[in-house]
């Protein structure tokens, strides 16, 4: 019955294709938006981990915690350095990590900072070793894959944090040099160039002197702590921004309140700011879902149309079938088929056209790249949407094929005589 499903479904292919991409389009829809949520969300999740609190300069928080978290859009400036003392010197501070942003290297950003912000994401070292001294750089898994570097290469910076956002120049009189390749973490550290704060300082032409303060102990392994530092020209050494994780529940409460009402800065929280980036692109992905489920429906509706003008229309071809020996089920079971293998076919036309989409998207724009969009992940409600779709079909060739059992056969095969 399966090739008699196929050979009807032939007889009339340009309806059976129209109601194959019908139902692709409403799959491809459904996919994309399953795969967007999923991942957009999950990345915001994996790269905000162990951040409790975005120390900045005065501006948009949400732009704040997208520049500092997860290096997506411009930095709101810049902050000075005595406030990295100021917070690793709170008791209710666990961690502050400093960040220095500016320059690129092929579209891939350099970030000053410390050993710590390595081991927040749980980095490991697949080559090479981590940065000890200014101008050694340490390469993302995604920067090494793409770029090609290889330990002991040196490179340029460029200014600007995006290839098509700096001026054109490099600071040629101080390349870096790659010290070691990290393991892929599926963070955004992946895509990250790691140095040292000094050498940010450096290309840019800031000068400094260290002198550790006496006494200062707090377990940090890092490159700069609560040091004093002198500018010796025009440019003061500052920060772009710390990010800083809380010893008690305590720091919760005092330090953003104390920071947004004390100082110049703004304290901007990840889990709220990124609460309200997802719900602001949630009603947006909940308008689309429906639009596409009410896609599939009349997809299922379009099937049922032509099942059952299709019964109607051959209703002396299956009687004849009857008289041939097939059952009731049989020809009940064919018409059936017929809906289920259009409802695959749309399903396996609609997978594969929101992974390729997917594909050709993370490779097209930066902000989707930079997110990690994969093509490759194949979620486990995206089984649930195949199942949903196949019912449809289900259901929409059920009424006419129920036809077969109100056909009277004596009747029909005298008209066909």
């Amino acid at each position: 019955m399966f090739g008699l499903a196929l050979a009807y479904l032939r007889d009339r292919s340009l309806t059976t294709a129209l109601n194959i991409l019908l139902l692709g389009i409403s799959v491809a829809m459904l996919v994309l938006l399953v795969q967007f949520s999923h991942q957009f969300s999950s990345r915001l999740d994996r790269d905000a981990q162990g951040v409790d609190l975005v120390v900045g300069a005065k501006g948009s928080p949400l732009q704040l915690i997208l520049s500092s978290i997860f290096h997506i859009d411009q930095p709101t400036g810049n902050i000075p350095l005595t406030s990295l003392a100021m917070l690793r010197s709170n008791p209710a501070v666990k961690a502050a990590i400093p960040l220095a942003l500016g320059d690129n290297f092929d579209g891939y950003r350099i970030v000053g900072t410390d050993l710590s912000y390595a081991t927040l994401y749980g980095s490991e070292v697949e080559q090479g070793r981590m940065f000890e001294k200014p101008m050694e750089a340490v390469l993302g898994a995604t920067v090494a894959e793409t770029t090609g570097a290889r330990l002991g290469q040196r490179f340029i910076g460029s200014h600007g944090l995006e290839t098509e956002e700096g001026d054109g120049q490099g600071h040629d009189q101080v390349p870096f040099n790659t010290v070691g390749i990290l393991a892929p973490t599926g963070t955004v550290v992946d895509r990250l160039i790691l140095t040292s704060v000094e050498s940010v300082w450096d290309v840019h032409g800031i000068d400094h002197d260290h002198e550790p303060k006496a006494g200062h102990d707090d377990g940090h392994d890092h490159d700069i702590d609560d040091q004093t530092l002198t500018a010796r020209g025009e440019l003061q050494p500052e920060l772009t921004a710390i990010l800083v994780s809380y010893r008690n529940a305590a720091g919760a409460i005092r330090i953003p309140a104390m920071i947004n009402r004390q100082t110049e800065m703004q304290a901007a929280t990840p889990a709220v700011e990124t609460a309200r980036l997802l719900a602001l692109f949630g009603a947006g992905i909940e308008g689309a879902r429906i639009f596409a489920w009410i896609l599939a429906a009349t997809g299922g509706l379009a099937i049922f149309i032509a099942l059952l003008n299709m019964a109607r229309a051959r209703e002396a071809n299956l009687a004849l079938l009857r008289v041939m020996g097939a059952s009731k089920a049989q020809v009940f079971g064919t018409i059936l088929l017929e809906g289920l293998i259009t409802a695959a076919a749309g399903a396996a036309l609609g997978i594969a056209t929101a992974h390729a989409a997917l594909f050709i998207a993370s490779r097209s724009f930066q902000t989707l790249r930079d997110l990690g969009l994969s093509a490759s992940q194949f979620l486990p409600a995206e089984f649930g949407i195949i199942v949903a779709v196949l019912l449809i079909g289900v259901i929409a060739a059920f009424i006419p094929a129920a036809r077969i059992f109100r056909i009277n056969l004596a009747n029909n095969l005298a008209r066909t005589s």
